[in-house]
């Protein structure tokens, strides 16, 4: 299939920005560094670690993509959605909402665009709130031997009293290693990462733990918003999952050589896969899951289970009733894709 490049990159600046209120307004072509630059001179931050953008990333493709770091554990990630504090404009008037179908449900058409890398449509500005940047962040890095009790460690935390920020697992040549980033006050976090080690201790015992400061940084973390841990020129697939799918489906991927991450307390999973994408999407199809893929082939953004699809159809129709853009033909229809709504 043909198709043209759509060139934002001139759309660009931040129209508004109000400190007090913690929001500002851009286009969406403006580079998140840019964004990034402005917030910090204000002690403000995005908290949803929005990736890659050192590497020119622009805050529409961002949101459109709904592609966020490990922050996201805490804060949310970024989508297009009104109810959430990070909100994208497909237009600059009209209704925020069309009526669609003989049912004459409401479609909420920000909702819609999330996660489509801009197959939906493109966002023309985005409306975002910020956060205060924590004065001081720390890192606390486990290993253990095998993933089982590294995964029975991140269920243990994720519902401890612990105010935890970020929260990933990486499978790594030496053991399996989870990664746990506290902010907040400086002369607070020593003893908070006391207690976390002492919570770990008590779960299931890791072979090794360490603790980095702000002068000591963890460079997890800078690998996780290059994602420079990738293979290069490799495909890589964002795939939403559970602890507990983990438990099966990582020993698979490791059989097969893909290269994991597993963020925002194990519930997003990024796979860089060399292989032919087709094995990976009947890899995904066989265990009911879905992933986004970020890089790899340009017309096929999504692999695997396809939940529903009579609702894409829907959208679509109602988007695009003459099929000039040709949105669905990205996401051929699965045959055990989900046909409600």
């Amino acid at each position: 299939m043909d198709a043209a490049l759509l060139d934002l990159a001139a759309l660009r600046g931040v129209t508004v920005y109000d400190p007090g209120e913690f929001t500002f307004t851009a286009r969406a072509g403006t580079p998140l560094s840019e964004v990034q630059v402005m917030l910090a001179e204000k002690g403000q931050y995005l908290p949803f670690d929005p990736p890659l953008a050192e590497d020119g990333a622009t805050l529409g493709g961002t949101v459109a993509a709904a592609l966020s770091g490990p922050g996201r554990l805490r804060y949310g990630g970024a989508r297009l959605s009104h109810r959430r504090p990070l909100r994208g404009r497909a237009r600059r008037r009209g209704a925020r909402r069309r009526q669609c179908g003989q049912e004459r449900r409401r479609l909420r058409l920000p909702q819609t665009h999330g996660g489509q890398p801009g197959q939906a449509g493109r966002p023309h500005r985005v409306d975002v709130q910020s956060l205060p940047a924590p004065p001081a962040t720390a890192t606390l890095c486990a290993v253990y031997a095998d993933l089982n009790p590294a995964l029975n460690a991140i269920l243990r935390l994720t519902r401890s009293q612990f105010d935890i920020d970020a929260l990933d697992l990486a499978p790594l040549a030496d053991g399996i290693v989870l990664w746990i980033r506290l902010g907040g006050l400086p002369n607070a976090l020593p003893g908070r990462l006391d207690g976390l080690t002492a919570l770990l201790n008590q779960t299931a015992a890791p072979q090794s733990i360490e603790q980095h400061g702000e002068d000591n940084p963890a460079g997890h973390w800078d690998e996780m918003n290059r994602l420079s841990w990738r293979i290069p020129d490799a495909a890589l697939v964002k795939i939403p999952v559970t602890p507990e799918r983990i438990r099966t489906l990582d020993a698979e991927l490791a059989r097969q050589g893909a290269v994991r991450r597993y963020s925002a307390g194990a519930n997003s999973a990024w796979v860089s896969w060399s292989a032919p994408c087709d094995a990976l999407d009947s890899l995904l199809q066989r265990r009911q899951l879905g992933g986004l893929c970020l890089f790899g082939p340009a017309q096929r953004p999504w692999l695997g289970h396809l939940p529903g699809w009579a609702m894409l159809q829907r959208v679509a129709s109602t988007l695009d009733p003459h099929n000039k853009f040709a949105v669905l033909d990205a996401y051929p229809v699965k045959a055990n894709a989900t046909e409600g709504a």
